[in-house]
């Protein structure tokens, strides 16, 4: 693996891990350089997405949201020239609570896109698509079934 491909692997793998974590303001600062498409919210800047996070998501005692996202099947592609990249990957949310056992809670796809910046790899773009809906009851804030 290239040193852009890893650095691009891990930006997926870092945003997992703070949203699992709760550390919102830290996934949102990976997001410093990106415009972002996340369902009928229009289009935000990390500020924006971070704002939507505080507003929808479940944060339990622990400080976190009792989530893991595992991110699957980056297929990546880099433009080393340009200084850019695209990249297509899947996500599965599980979720376990006091009052939800251990279940697969949403399953969808990030459509993200890339560019190198001061010499480091961040996100310049992000759409999210939700594919597969369990129950996001405990997850988001007033979460309806579309």
């Amino acid at each position: 693996m290239t040193a852009a491909a890893l650095a691009i692997h891990n930006l997926l793998y870092r945003y997992a891990e703070a949203i699992d974590a709760g550390q919102l303001e830290d996934a949102a600062a990976l997001f410093r350089h990106a415009r972002i498409v996340a369902g009928g919210n229009g289009t935000l800047d990390h500020a924006g997405l971070l704002a939507l996070w505080r507003r929808i998501i479940v944060l339990y005692p622990c400080g976190t949201p009792r989530t893991r996202h595992l991110i699957s099947n980056p297929i990546v592609e880099i433009d080393e020239a340009a200084g850019t990249a695209t990249a297509r990957s899947c996500y599965t949310v599980f979720q376990a609570t006091e009052q939800l056992p251990l279940q697969v809670i949403a399953s969808g796809r990030y459509l993200d896109s890339f560019a190198r910046i001061d010499g480091e790899w961040c996100f310049t773009a992000r759409e999210y698509r939700l594919d597969l809906a369990g129950d996001l009851s405990r997850h988001l804030q007033n979460y309806s079934a579309r």
